[in-house]
């Protein structure tokens, strides 16, 4: 196609300036939009790039072979290097944060996360959410609305899917309505779900993963203290958008100085990220011979991170199981806790808070305990695990 068009002239300087059409764009949704059962399409889309991928698993301390090492991967079965699953998850709740939660309060937890599918370079992933309830927490106060997420590639395969509930405040005064979605939107939410798995997951490592970090190297009970912190810098608001979160909370100071209570002042840690930088901390000792990120779920936030401050992680091994079938010759399914700390060693936090940094901090307040300061994330994961030898 051809386009000719004029030398473009100026016309500010002709044109008089009128305030009578201004346009005030906002995203998110208040309380009051939210329509249980209403389903979104999310903008955008994300293409995988292999690069990206590379950057992701570096920048966020993977360990895992399977993110860096082609052949490695290939010899187990996958088409290439895999992205991550934390950059997977990332990137399908950040497509969703413009019609979700630009306007969220808190994010009060992750649920029932699962990976079906690998995702390569090349695969493009779309976002859809479903809006599962909505609940009312009295007059004057924000609510909790409860998504379900899930991402589909070019193939129209649902990759993963995931839950999380996020606390929104009602639409204030004279602001007016979102306009209702209308779009007839399939939803493919697999209530029993199959995992594709490849078909060499046990072929040996030759040597490229740490010797002690088979399924017969964990037990129920075991605490592993990983050694390595990390200090998140300004980093965190680049990455942000790279993922496609869309929140100023986490890179518009003015924005964020602007808030009142415990969430102004400098821009916030997207959670998301605090998540991936724990998990590659805790890689090394947990995850270098893990071939499948099954999922996770019960995850909380219990403090926000900034610019500067140092993140550790800490693994409870709370089951190891065998898996079905053929699979359970030379792979078992190990179920973690990770929890992550601010601003202390993993060290000195299990040593000054012993057993209660492994205890919900929600359920705290009903026991009359207070919360731990230093504790910002708890989660628990469940990984497939190749058995030594195989």
């Amino acid at each position: 196609m051809r386009l000719e068009l004029p030398r473009q002239l100026e016309l500010a300087p002709q044109t008089e300036p009128s305030l009578e059409r201004v346009r005030l764009p906002s995203y998110g949704r208040y309380l009051d939009d939210f329509e249980p059962g209403e389903v979104t399409m999310h903008p955008r889309g994300y293409t995988f790039e292999r690069s990206e991928m590379r950057a992701f698993a570096t920048a966020f301390m993977q360990c895992n072979p399977l993110y860096l090492n082609e052949e490695l991967a290939q010899a187990h079965g996958f088409a290439g290097i895999p992205a991550s699953s934390q950059q997977v998850f990332n990137v399908l709740l950040s497509l969703g944060v413009q019609n979700n939660s630009e306007k969220a309060m808190a994010n009060l937890g992750y649920y029932n996360a699962r990976f079906f599918h690998p995702v390569y370079a090349g695969d493009t992933l779309r976002a859809f959410t479903r809006v599962a309830g909505r609940r009312e927490r009295g007059e004057g106060k924000p609510g909790i609305v409860h998504l379900e997420t899930l991402g589909l590639d070019q193939k129209e395969r649902v990759v993963a899917q995931y839950e999380r509930k996020i606390m929104v405040r009602r639409r204030p005064q004279g602001s007016p309505a979102r306009g209702k979605n209308t779009e007839d939107v399939s939803f493919p939410w697999l209530d029993a779900p199959v995992f594709e798995l490849p078909e060499m997951l046990t072929a040996c490592a030759g040597g490229l993963t740490a010797a002690n970090t088979y399924f017969e190297d964990f037990a129920r009970g075991d605490v592993i203290v990983h050694p390595n912190g990390r200090t998140i810098t300004d980093e965190h608001a680049a990455w942000t958008y790279r993922v496609g979160n869309t929140h100023p909370l986490h890179y518009d100071a003015v924005f964020s100085r602007g808030l009142s209570g415990k969430m102004s002042g400098e821009p916030i840690v997207y959670g998301g990220l605090v998540f991936a930088w724990l998990e590659g901390l805790a890689s090394r000792d947990v995850s270098e011979n893990a071939v499948w990120e099954v999922g996770f779920t019960e995850g909380y936030h219990t403090q926000p991170a900034i610019s500067g401050d140092t993140v550790a992680a800490l693994t409870r091994i709370l089951a190891c199981e065998e898996l079905p079938g053929a699979l359970s010759a030379g792979l078992g399914l190990v179920t973690m806790q990770l929890i992550g700390v601010k601003n202390i060693t993993a060290a000195d936090a299990l040593e000054t808070y012993g057993e209660e940094l492994f205890r919900k901090e929600g359920d705290k307040r009903k026991r009359g305990l207070e919360k731990i300061g230093h504790k910002i994330f708890e989660i628990e994961r469940q990984l497939i695990v190749k058995r030594r030898g195989t």
